[in-house]
Formats: C-alpha cells, structure tokens, sequence
C-alpha cells in the first residue's frame, strides 16, 4: 500500500545528505535549463516552514496540501519539512528522505521565487531522532512556523515539543482536528492558529463592513438571539462566525447605555455550501445575511429602526495558501 510519504513528489536521497542532494538538485535543474537559485537566491527565503501530515492524512490528501505548501511557497519563498510519519503497525525500521525544489519567474528574471522541501518518513521509534534532523534541515536565522495536518490525536501531537515551543506560529484546522484541539493546554496556546479562522476573514470583513455604519445601541438594544446556519462542510467556520460574532455584540452590549436581556447564541443546520447569520429582536428590528458559497455570493436584508436595506455582495473564502499567511503572519 502506498505511504503518504509515497504519494509526494521529490527524488529520495541518503537521509544523511540531505544538504549535499538539495545542491546537486539545483545544479541538475540548472543544467536543463529550468530557473534555479544563485548563491544570492539563498538570501531570499523568508521562512521556515515545517508540514506536519499526521495519521489521519490519506494519500490523495497529503498531495492536496502538499500543493498548498508550494504555492504559499512562491509568494513566501520557504524551506519546507515535509513530516510523513508512519504509525505503529508499519515494519519499517529506518527513516526515509526526499528532496524537491522549484522556482518560478515573475516580470523579470531577477524577480524570482524559490522554496525547497525536505520530505521525511519515519516510523514512531525513530522519533527521538527527528527534531535533531528537523533542525539540520532548517535554514539558520529564519523564524519558524508549523503546520499539524491530519492528526489523531492532540496528545500524541503535542509530544513534539521542539515545534511547539520553538516556532512562531502553531496552525491547526478545527474543521478536521481532533475536537479537543482548540481547548488542549498546549505549551505556547498564544501561538496556536485555527485555519477555519483564518478562512473566514473575507466573510467576517463584509459583515463587520456592515454592520459598523449603524450605532451600537441599535444593534444591541432588543438583541434576543443570534444563530448562525451551516452546512456539514463549513461547521468549522460556522463556529468561528459565531464566536466572532458574539465578542463584538458583547461589545455593543457593553457600550450601549440601555440594559439588555441575556442574548441566545446558536448554530443550526442549513444546506450544504450557506453559510447564514440571523440576529433576532423583541421587535421592531432585523438582521439577515445569508451566503451561497457555490455561488459565491451573498445578501443582506436588515432593518435597524431606520427603514429596510437590502444589498448583494460578492462572497468566497480564503484560499488555502493565502489562509496559511493570513493565520501565519496576521
């Protein structure tokens, strides 16, 4: 059966010399003529950027954000560690490496974009030894940023220390980590990011656009319920929206001069690619955004006390790779 590790593209190399292959890599590009790094392209790389792919992360997956990686990549130009670890019924005894790299050319040829990855397999037993390599692998000086895919479970993840604690940033996904991942005593939790967060910001912009043109009081004076619908696709986001969404009422709440009534808030099911925001009053007033993810579109109908407005804007979530360097770097 093919391994995620397998499934990656990349040249497999000596574990033990893997600086020696990232060079003769480039040299062999070169020498076909594909755009290559220079001595001074090696300045260029921003990042350190390490790729966790756990044990939940299938074949076809593992590609998929493979991909994304390589795409952040050529905007941040990175050195990527692919981790692709083995689980406990594996009989391999010994770790394993790839190397690949690519470049790509903007306007001119002095405007050019390289990353480097490492892939390393290893089985469990061998998992004393990788934070050593890990760090061989990593270019001096550069900040460290780490991305746990796929995992099983947040206590087996959180025994990698040495990227816990060390890197700059700590990304997960609550849309397909283990349930306890957003609450789990990680080591550094001020560093932890959540990808369905990052996501969600143009929804999150459009909305609080909105919203701000109208005071506080009428927003919150009479609020009863807030519910946001989701489909199974966008729970995660759903979670997010609501949360966001409940801080920044409780502001309005905080700030307006009326007392308010204890507000409900709620996620409730809805079609598959809407997501949907609805803020419900005593009387007089209302609040609906409903967003067609397929369509990529999205209305608002509301009526504050002020007369009914109605309007239609343009809606997506952010890309994958464009969500790493808005939780990376934001």
């Amino acid at each position: 059966m093919a391994t995620v590790f397998d499934a990656l593209p990349g040249m497999e190399v000596p574990v033990g010399s893997i600086s020696q292959s990232l060079a003769a890599m480039w040299e062999d590009v070169a020498a076909h003529g594909a755009p290559a790094p220079t001595h001074d392209d090696t300045k260029a790389t921003q990042v350190n950027f390490v790729l966790h792919l756990g044990f939940n992360t299938r074949p076809p997956d593992a590609v998929t954000q493979f991909q994304t990686a390589v795409r952040f990549s050529r905007r941040y130009p990175s050195r990527v560690v692919v981790l692709c670890p083995l689980d406990d019924t594996s009989r391999a005894r010994d770790m394993r490496a790839k190397v690949y790299g690519e470049c790509t050319l903007g306007k001119s040829k002095s405007d050019k974009r390289c990353c480097e990855f490492v892939m390393l397999s290893y089985p469990y037993r061998t998992r004393q030894y990788l934070e050593s390599l890990v760090s061989t692998c990593l270019s001096t000086d550069l900040p460290l940023y780490y991305w746990a895919h796929g995992f099983a479970a947040s206590a087996r993840l959180a025994e990698y220390h040495y990227l816990l604690t060390r890197s700059r940033r700590v990304l997960i996904d609550s849309a397909t980590a283990p349930g306890d991942a957003l609450t789990f005593p990680w080591p550094r939790p001020e560093v932890v990011r959540d990808l369905a967060q990052a996501r969600l910001l143009p929804v999150r912009q459009t909305i609080g656009q909105f919203l701000s043109r109208y005071p506080d009081a009428a927003l919150a004076t009479g609020l009863t319920k807030v519910t946001v619908a989701s489909g199974a696709a966008t729970v995660a986001e759903a979670r997010v929206l609501l949360q966001w969404v409940r801080e920044r009422m409780e502001q309005c709440v905080g700030s307006s001069a009326r007392a308010a009534a204890p507000v409900t808030y709620v996620c409730v099911p809805s079609a598959r690619d809407e997501l949907g925001l609805t803020f419900s009053y005593a009387k007089g007033k209302s609040f609906v955004w409903k967003g067609d993810l397929r369509h990529q579109s999205a209305t608002f109908a509301a009526d504050f006390g002020t007369g009914p407005t109605a309007l239609r804007t343009p809606l997506s979530l952010l890309a994958p790779e464009d969500a790493l360097g808005e939780a990376m770097f934001f």
